[in-house]
């Protein structure tokens, strides 16, 4: 428990430092109150309860004032550390690209990031207006930058913001890095100490965006069908320019767009959650599509990193595709289209991915490769020709964009799309070929939100103390403690459980309060007959593995 004395003493030393009128008002307000308000004592407390952690997913979290909340304070520490790491390395005059969406006090944050990198001695270019992540991420690469910064909270609530940190090669930073950039952050002592140019970057003009379109086209194949009508959602996120510009450039037919969600709106209004994945994120998506009827609905979440796709069933009726199917069928298609011999070849994917990427490249006798979660990893695969997420994360150009990119992957499942409606079929049809010929993958997730992260590690801690012998009446035939590495993973917070027919993973979030559960269960199929049994089947088993994985771990 924090001395009330010493708290106001340090949440005062912050707010001498603090460059952000609007965070010095709600600061000083709450360090008013305190003493005679124990609400008001209890959030000061917690705003100064350690500092946000600079990790491999960069800053995450809340916007406000103090040390565990994002504002221009920790950015502007987070820049200087940065920038320190880079001179460190001997990078004394590079180039740092800087990215940022349309959340509050993102534009803010990108301006920070460019003073500070000015005024420590680097060059600093500041993309032109919010663009997509994967603009950024290919603005690295083509432009011969040492780092990236991207400003963005992704698909997180709307009263978050985020700081994420690319190098030179265009991927996202793994360790040793953050851990030498988080020690250099820590070695700040104050704001005062960080020079602040007022002056002296570059803001980037429209040619880099026109680069980065220009190597959209080349994710698809000369010639192929452009045919396929798609509903577009940029789900309040700055997804929508970029991704109408390049249908326009490939020639597909304009997308008819969700109107309510098309424009840039940091307050998310129409949505809980702006993920394409959350309970009824997709329902304005799917009312427009009742009335356009097209061949499918895509969806960006809000800084178009990702793509959801889904696909009609029915009159009127439309299902969600799941990461997994649409990774699945973004694979097939590199396959049917035949992957060059002479350039990359390597699949990859997280661990909590379907496990059917690994059936398909091994059909096709591709490389192959699992890695821990995140595109950090992913995007580092030697010979990587594509890779996939579950969480709507696609990467299908990698010498272009080192990360997830939902603006080509929207392309490329548009062109499958195309050519199957050529051949009177549906991204349906392959998901069922794809079953009858390498079995039935069927995913799930059980994903628990918590307020109180301390209930996450002691569901942890439960599975570790009792592993279970048995999920959904199958036999847990191997159990691995991921916290101690692998033969081909370094170590990570995770549990992984092999059944047999199914697989189960475990994992804290590593960019929300959330206990994450990854369920694959494989049926096989004999032929197409087999193929609502098959599914009625999974159904079962996912659902038995929910149940019975809740319990084991108290959730």
């Amino acid at each position: 428990m924090q001395d009330q004395g010493e708290l106001i003493t340090r949440a005062q030393s912050w707010l001498d430092e603090d460059p952000d009128q609007e965070t010095r008002e709600e600061l000083a307000k709450l360090v008013a109150a305190a003493p005679g308000d124990p609400v008001a004592a209890a959030d000061l407390a917690g705003r100064f309860a350690g500092t946000l952690q600079f990790g491999t997913a960069g800053l995450r979290g809340e916007l406000g004032a103090g040390p565990m909340r994002m504002n221009r304070s920790v950015v502007i520490r987070a820049a200087a550390g940065l920038a320190a790491y880079l001179k460190g390395k001997g990078h004394t005059d590079g180039l740092v690209v800087i990215g940022y969406d349309a959340r509050y006090k993102s534009a803010d944050f990108a301006r920070d990031t460019a003073a500070v990198m000015t005024g420590a001695g680097l060059r600093a270019a500041v993309l032109p207006r919010p663009l997509p992540t994967p603009v950024l991420a290919f603005a690295i690469r083509h432009l011969g930058a040492v780092a990236g910064v991207e400003v963005t909270a992704s698909h997180n609530p709307p009263r978050d913001n985020g700081y994420k940190v690319y190098l030179g090669d265009g991927s996202q930073i793994v360790p040793p890095a953050d851990g030498e950039i988080a020690a250099e952050i820590a070695a700040v002592r104050s704001l005062h100490d960080v020079p602040r140019a007022d002056r002296g970057w570059q803001t980037l003009g429209e040619d880099v965006l026109e680069a980065y379109l220009a190597r959209t086209d080349a994710v698809l194949a000369a010639g192929s069908p452009r045919t396929a009508r798609t509903v577009y959602t940029a789900m309040h996120g700055v997804g929508k320019d970029t991704l109408l510009a390049a249908f326009a450039r490939a020639g597909f037919p304009e997308p008819v767009l969700v109107a309510e969600q098309a424009e840039p709106d940091p307050d998310f209004p129409t949505v809980a959650f702006p993920n394409p994945e959350e309970p009824g994120a997709m329902d304005l998506s799917f009312a427009t599509a009742r009335e356009a009827r097209p061949d499918l609905v895509i969806a960006n979440d809000p800084d178009a990193d990702r793509c959801a796709v889904a696909v009609p069933v029915g009159d009127g009726d439309w299902r969600m595709l799941r990461g997994d199917e649409v990774g699945a069928l973004l694979a097939a298609h590199l396959v049917r289209r035949g992957v060059s011999p002479d350039g990359p070849r390597a699949f990859a994917e997280s661990i909590v991915s379907s496990s059917l990427l690994g059936r398909i490249a091994e059909a096709a006798g591709l490389p192959y490769e699992e890695t821990l979660t995140g595109f950090k990893w992913i995007a580092r695969v030697e010979g990587l020709r594509y890779g996939y997420e579950e969480a709507l994360g696609y990467c299908v150009d990698p010498e272009g964009v080192r990360d997830k990119d939902g603006i080509t992957a929207a392309l490329l499942i548009t062109e499958l799309a195309s050519e199957l409606k050529e051949e009177g079929r549906t991204l349906l049809d392959l998901l069922d070929d794809l079953a009858v010929a390498h079995g039935l993958h069927a995913t799930d997730q059980l994903s628990v939100r918590v307020e109180d992260l301390s209930l996450i590690a002691a569901a942890m801690r439960r599975l570790r103390e009792r592993q279970p012998e048995r999920l959904a009446g199958l036999a847990v035939t191997r159990a691995e403690d991921l916290t101690q590495g692998t033969e081909t993973l370094p170590p990570t917070d995770g549990l992984r459980y092999t059944l047999d027919g199914a697989r189960v993973i475990v994992r804290p979030s590593g960019t929300e309060p959330k206990l994450k559960c990854y369920l694959e269960v494989v049926v096989p199929v004999a032929d197409r007959s087999g193929l609502p049994q098959a599914h009625e089947r999974a159904a079962e088993l996912l659902a038995a593995l929910k149940r019975d994985l809740a319990a084991a771990a108290g959730i």
